[in-house]
């Protein structure tokens, strides 16, 4: 018996290694995708420590108190961008998408439902920079793809040519009062290359790989920005868990096919955070004048892939038992495959000086919350 499960099993990893693979790193896969969908940001489960229940009463206070800002988005139609447009609606602010496909953003962001954005193609960015308070930059290609030397130029391009036609924008803007007063760029943890035993948090020195290289590039254009006169905030991202996008949009579908399973070995670091976190970290940044330099955007307690597995499986009422090869992610991505096999234990150091409250600092509650807000035919109940 134990031969026959054991050959199934060895079957089943071979049929799937592919797909699997192909769909963490944000391929096509014959699995449905959750669609995206307007949501309430909830509690996470049990509510709040008292202690973080009053800091989140004080940023709530402060909330109340920021004046109606115009922020000016690159990257809106994404994942993360998605959801920082309905908070900084939510709050009563104004919102200008800066997008190469008008077309593509008027279906992201229809007008009867977001009234409060306006939507503004390559040739009016630098009118709505000059009109706004402040300037997000979240634009960049997936990494997710199988690296050809042209990719790999994409990848690179994308992000500096944005974020350089950004910074001209906002150095042109004129005198100190019609400039932007805080631009916050997007950079990524890939910028610490990767280690199964250092951990790394800002101070830490670059990487010596591609993705440590796109970093630095795309860092030092965002410096380039007039600092005397607008406050500039890094976000080095880590991974975002969120159902309508990321790798959870991905994964969930393999493991509801009982196809779930680490990648590689399972034992590298997954540096992670919270979709709502993550939105919160740059309103934050958006407002707070003590938020400057780099900043790490991830969660407090990093895991291993091989938990973070687990932890999902559990979650959905599925096992984890499917590792997907590391021969098989090579032949499909290529050097791309360094993304998932090697990884991080990047620690938000500055954020948590300060004083930055994580509604989900472990990983479990994050996976939770989540879970809840997937339609319950896909799930087992918690």
């Amino acid at each position: 018996m134990d031969e026959i499960v054991a050959g199934s099993r060895t079957a089943a990893t071979a049929t799937a290694a592919a797909a699997a693979a192909a769909a963490v790193m944000g391929f096509p896969t014959p699995f449905p995708q959750l669609k995206p969908k307007l949501i309430a940001l909830e509690p996470p489960i049990g509510g709040y420590p008292r202690s973080r229940r009053l800091m989140r009463l004080r940023c709530a206070l402060n909330s109340e108190n920021v004046p109606p800002m115009t922020v000016s988005i690159t990257g809106a139609t994404g994942f993360i961008g998605r959801r920082l447009v309905q908070k900084l609606l939510s709050d009563d602010h104004k919102v200008f998408v800066l997008t190469r496909s008008a077309t593509k953003a008027a279906s992201v962001f229809p007008a009867s439902t977001y009234p409060g954005v306006t939507i503004a193609e390559q040739g009016d960015w630098e009118a709505c920079v000059r009109g706004s308070s402040a300037v997000v930059n979240l634009a960049g290609m997936p990494i997710s793809t199988r690296w050809s030397p042209e990719i790999k130029q994409e990848i690179k391009r994308s992000r500096v040519n944005v974020t350089s036609k950004v910074v001209k924008y906002i150095n042109h803007a004129g005198n100190a009062d019609a400039q932007p007063s805080v631009f916050v760029s997007a950079t990524a943890i890939g910028y610490y290359g990767t280690s199964e035993i250092h951990s790394f948090d800002e101070s830490s020195p670059s990487g010596n790989d591609y993705l440590a290289e796109v970093c630095r590039e795309w860092e030092a254009t965002a410096r380039q920005v007039n600092q005397q006169d607008v406050r500039l905030v890094l976000l080095r991202i880590g991974v975002v868990l969120g159902k309508d996008g990321g790798a959870l949009a991905k994964m969930i579908p393999l493991f509801m096919m009982f196809a779930g399973g680490p990648l590689g070995t399972g034992r590298q670091w997954f540096s992670w955070i919270h979709l709502d976190d993550l939105v919160n970290l740059i309103y934050e940044s958006l407002i707070n004048p003590a938020y400057k330099g780099v900043i790490n955007g991830t969660a407090p307690n990093p895991v291993r892939l091989s938990e973070l597995c687990e932890r999902l499986g559990q979650v959905v009422g599925r096992p984890s038992w499917l590792p997907v090869p590391e021969f098989a992610l090579k032949a499909v991505l290529g050097e791309g495959a360094s993304v998932v096999l090697e990884g991080q234990k990047v620690l938000p150091v500055k954020a948590k000086e300060l004083g930055f409250s994580y509604r989900y600092p472990y990983v479990e509650d994050a996976l939770k919350a989540i879970a809840q807000d997937i339609p319950t035919r896909l799930t087992t109940r918690i």
